[in-house]
């Protein structure tokens, strides 16, 4: 599977929404689909992160439009 990218030309968008703690691996995990890049040093991301991704599959184009959202850890 080659990477791919043309806006809006694909065959099938996929949307993935990531939610949970800050500091379990949303932000490394996005990075790794999208960037094939993984930090062990990265800081904790609070907020949200927007990553996108085509790649060709046979003779299809798909589309990953990732989403990453995290909250604060309540301290107790």
């Amino acid at each position: 599977m080659a990477a791919y990218r043309a806006d809006d030309d694909y065959d099938y968008l996929f949307k993935v929404v990531l939610i949970g703690d800050s500091g379990v691996g949303k932000s490394n995990l996005l990075s790794r689909f999208t960037r094939n890049e993984f930090s062990l040093e990265s800081k904790s991301t609070i907020g949200v992160e927007f990553a996108t991704r085509s790649i060709r599959v046979d003779d299809k184009v798909v589309e990953s439009s990732d989403l990453g959202y995290s909250w604060p850890r309540k301290v107790e």
